[in-house]
């Protein structure tokens, strides 16, 4: 298996160029961050009370979910991602990333989770995150809580979106949360429905200051990614180290020609302060 972290160096824009058995990709360009303050209410009347629930920081801690706590060493990894990924989100006006991963495996939620949480830390910054996964759903799992409402309900016209969303809180912050629960077949038809695309816009629309967090399944198991893609701004691929090869990114790259996207390596035991690096 060629270096993982050679792929990771080099994984700077959308598009990789073949020079023998390496993937080469050019330079990223320079990003500013743009400070607009957030807009902290939704913009319509129908989205406002929302379903609260209270986050056990115990039960997060046992699902390696940290970046609620600033003091923890292991979320400094999620606050860097973070600045690099709302420089490029604020430059180009996108409120929009989905994350993914290349297989089932490499903590493709487990990262979506903990960089909203990490965002979430920043005043005036709201976050969505909407469980994408429809196959197996993980997001209202790992943050411990129990709902009814669910993003099936909202496409096939059974819910509204007031009645699916919940306000998760910790210490003294929140992220919104659209869970999922499981389906047997047809994920991708819905991903690439009208109706997901109507969802979508209402979100936008609702919460116009609100960086919204999609998490998809992995690229090279379904075409449920490819299905959404027309619909979301930027993407976050989550590669693991010692799990996924160079061959692996690089047909997810080409799946993904037509957006920006930036990979993470995940699994890393090089860094001291956490087992997660890029």
């Amino acid at each position: 298996m060629e270096d993982i972290r050679q792929a990771v160096e080099l994984a700077r824009t959308t598009r990789p160029v073949r020079s023998g058995n390496r993937i080469s990709m050019p330079p990223a360009r320079p990003l500013e961050l743009t400070a607009q303050p957030a807009e902290l209410t939704p913009q319509h009347e129908d989205t406002v009370d929302l379903k609260e629930v209270e986050l056990d920081e115990t039960f997060l801690s046992g699902e390696r979910i940290v970046s609620h706590n600033a003091k923890d060493p292991r979320t400094r990894a999620y606050d860097l991602l973070r600045t690099q990924i709302l420089r490029s989100m604020d430059l180009n006006k996108w409120q929009i990333l989905a994350v993914t991963s290349p297989t089932a495996g490499c903590g493709k939620t487990l990262t979506a989770i903990n960089l909203a949480l990490s965002i979430a830390r920043l005043k005036e910054r709201p976050v969505l995150v909407v469980d994408a996964d429809l196959m197996k759903p993980q997001v209202a799992s790992r943050l411990g809580f129990r709902f009814d409402a669910h993003l099936l309900a909202l496409l096939e016209g059974r819910a509204h979106l007031r009645d699916a969303l919940i306000q998760a809180r910790f210490l003294d912050n929140q992220i919104m949360v659209l869970p999922a629960k499981p389906m047997t077949s047809g994920s991708a038809e819905w991903l690439a429905s009208r109706a997901m695309a109507t969802l979508l816009q209402e979100i936008k629309n609702a919460y116009p200051a609100c960086t919204v967090i999609i998490d998809l399944p992995p690229v090279l198991g379904s075409d449920d990614v490819m299905a959404i893609l027309p619909q979301i701004d930027n993407l976050l691929l989550v590669a693991a180290s010692g799990m996924s090869t160079t061959i692996q990114i690089e047909e997810c790259y080409r799946h993904l020609q037509s957006i920006e996207t930036r990979i993470v390596l995940n699994k890393s035991k090089d860094t001291p302060i956490t087992n997660y690096g890029y």
